[in-house]
C-alpha cells in the first residue's frame, strides 16, 4: 500500500477507532463504579476519545495488583486468627445501642478488634508531637517501626532522626517506611534517603512505580498513613507528617503557610493493632514478616477512668471495600446529639454528603472545621462547592484563619466516640490512599478532642448562607467546575 493510499484511509481508520472506543467505553467504564464517576469518565472519553481512553487506562482503576491484594488477605487472616476472643473482653452494657454494629463492621472489613484497656493522649502541638515521638524512640528496647507519607530530615525533625540512629546503634531493630512519590518529591526527600542509607537504618519506599519491572498499577495510588510503634507497647498516629510544618516548600514559605496537625499517643494493647498495620505494609513491600515484632497483644490492659476502648481501622486499595467511608457513614448515622468534623480536604461522595446533611436535618448539631486557605487549588475549590448544600441543611461551617493550614483529621460523635487518623473526607482518601483511623470510645477522650475543637473555634470564623451566596460569580463558577474533577477516579 502506497503512502498516498495510507493517507487517504487515515480519516476512515480514525473514525472507526473513535466509534469503537465509544462503544467499548459504554460497556466497560460503568462496571462496579459509582454512577457519578462513570458519567465523568464517559464524558472525558466522549469529548476526546483517544486522550480520554489513554487517561482512563492509566487512572481508571484503583485496584492494586493481585499479589498485593492477596498479601492483604493473608495478613487479615493472621490478625483474625491471633485476635480470636478479644471482642468478648469489651463490656457492652455502657455502649450506645448502635456502637456494636459499627465495631462489627470494622472487624469484618479490616480484621482489627475493639480492644479495651488503653490510654490515649492527644498531641495538638506540632513540635511537641515530634518531641514526644523522639522521647519514645529513645526509650525503645526491642524495635521501632516508623511509617509516614512524607518523611524528611530537616530543622524540625532532625532530633527524631538522631533518636532513630541512637536506637539503631544500641541494637534496637529500626524499620522505616515512607511513600515513595510524596517523600522523594519533597525538597529534602533525597537528602533524607541518603542519610538513612548512611546511618545503616533499614528503610523501604512504599508504592514505587516501576512499570518496566512488571509492577503495573495506577501510578497515583499513595500510602498516606502516619504510624510510629515502639516495642508494641506505645504507638502514635494521626494526621502529621514527619517534616517541617512548612513542608520545606518555597511557595509555602513565601505565603507563610504553616500546617497544624493532631497526633495521638496510645499506650496499651491497641498499639499492637497499629503495629500489625505497619507489618502489613512492610510485608507488602519486602515479602518479609518480621519475626521479632509479635502481632498478638503482650501488654496488660490499663484500668481506671482514663482507660479507653480502641479499634484500628485500616483502609485503602488493598481492601475490597472503602473501609473508612463505611465507618464514617455509620458513625454519622449513629449521631444523636452532636457531630463535629475536622477535615482539610472535604470533598465527599454522595453517600457521605447525604449522611451529614441528613444528620443536620434530623436535629443533630453538625459542625465542620475546614481551612480558609489551602495548598491544593482544585481540591480547595471543589470543597467550597459543597458549602451551600451543607449550610442549607443546617451545618455550621468554621474556617480556620490563614495562614495556618488546619490539617487535622478527626471527628466526634455525641459524648461517646471519637475518630482520629490520616484520612481526609474526600474521594482520594476513600478510594486511592492507604489510610489509618483510630476509633476511640470513652467520654474522657472525647473531652480531650472537644477541647481541641473549642480551640479551633476560637481561631476560626463562621460562614453564613447569606454571606456565602454573595461571593463573586467567577469564584462560584470556579468552585463548581473544580467539583467535576472529584468524580474522575
Amino acid at each position: 500500500m502506497t503512502w498516498r493510499k495510507l493517507l487517504k484511509a487515515f480519516p476512515t481508520v480514525v473514525l472507526v477507532v473513535d466509534v469503537l472506543i465509544r462503544i467499548v467505553s459504554v460497556a466497560v467504564v460503568p462496571r462496579n463504579r459509582r454512577p457519578s464517576s462513570a458519567m465523568a469518565w464517559l464524558m472525558a472519553i466522549f469529548v476526546a476519545p483517544i486522550p480520554g481512553s489513554v487517561l482512563y487506562a492509566l487512572l481508571g482503576s484503583s485496584k492494586l495488583p493481585k499479589d498485593r491484594r492477596d498479601k492483604q488477605r493473608e495478613i487479615n487472616s493472621l490478625i483474625l486468627e491471633n485476635t480470636q476472643g478479644l471482642d468478648n473482653r469489651v463490656p457492652t452494657d455502657t455502649q450506645p445501642p448502635w456502637f456494636g454494629t459499627v465495631v462489627q463492621l470494622n472487624r469484618t472489613l479490616g480484621a482489627m478488634p475493639l480492644i479495651p484497656g488503653n490510654t490515649a493522649r492527644l498531641l495538638p502541638d506540632y513540635a511537641g508531637s515530634i518531641a514526644a515521638m523522639t522521647e519514645a524512640v529513645d526509650a525503645a528496647e526491642r524495635y521501632v517501626h516508623v511509617e509516614f507519607y512524607i518523611l524528611t530530615r530537616d530543622e524540625s525533625t532532625y532530633l527524631f532522626f538522631d533518636a532513630l540512629k541512637r536506637a539503631h546503634d544500641r541494637g534496637v531493630k529500626v524499620r522505616v517506611l515512607y511513600d515513595h512519590w510524596a517523600t522523594i518529591r519533597n525538597p529534602q526527600g533525597r537528602v533524607t534517603r541518603t542519610w538513612l542509607r548512611d546511618a545503616g537504618i533499614r528503610f523501604e519506599e512504599m508504592l514505587p512505580f516501576h512499570p518496566t519491572k512488571g509492577m503495573w498499577r495506577r501510578p497515583d495510588l499513595r500510602n498516606h498513613r502516619k504510624i510510629v510503634v515502639v516495642d508494641g507497647d506505645v504507638a502514635f498516629t494521626g494526621s502529621q507528617n514527619m517534616t517541617d510544618p512548612s513542608y520545606n516548600k518555597r511557595g509555602n514559605m513565601r505565603r507563610g503557610l504553616q500546617w497544624k496537625d493532631l497526633m495521638v499517643r496510645v499506650d496499651g494493647p491497641a498499639a499492637i493493632g497499629l503495629n500489625a498495620l505497619f507489618i502489613t505494609d512492610w510485608y507488602s513491600e519486602t515479602d518479609e514478616l518480621p519475626t521479632d515484632a509479635r502481632t498478638g497483644p503482650r501488654v496488660e490492659p490499663r484500668t481506671g477512668d482514663d482507660a479507653f476502648e480502641c479499634q484500628v481501622v485500616p483502609s485503602g486499595p488493598g481492601f475490597d471495600g472503602e473501609n473508612n467511608l463505611r465507618l464514617f457513614n455509620a458513625l454519622v448515622y449513629g449521631a444523636q446529639e452532636r457531630l463535629i468534623i475536622a477535615s482539610p480536604y472535604f470533598v465527599p461522595d454522595d453517600s457521605m454528603l447525604y449522611a451529614i446533611t441528613t444528620a443536620a436535618e434530623r436535629g443533630v448539631d453538625v459542625q465542620l472545621f475546614a481551612c480558609e486557605v489551602a495548598d491544593q487549588f482544585l481540591v480547595y475549590h471543589a470543597q467550597r462547592s459543597y458549602y451551600e448544600t451543607l449550610l442549607r441543611a443546617g451545618v455550621r461551617i468554621f474556617l480556620y484563619e490563614k495562614p495556618i493550614v488546619l490539617h487535622s483529621k478527626h471527628f466526634t460523635v455525641d459524648d461517646d466516640v471519637a475518630v482520629i487518623g490520616s484520612s481526609n473526607m474526600d474521594m482520594r482518601s476513600f478510594s486511592l490512599n492507604f489510610e489509618v483511623s483510630l476509633m476511640v470510645r470513652g467520654a474522657g477522650f472525647v473531652d480531650q478532642v472537644r477541647d481541641i475543637e473549642e480551640d479551633y473555634r476560637s481561631k476560626s470564623h463562621e460562614i453564613t448562607l447569606a454571606g456565602w451566596l454573595t461571593r463573586p460569580a467567577p469564584l462560584q463558577v470556579l468552585d463548581n467546575v473544580a467539583r467535576l474533577t472529584a468524580a474522575v477516579q
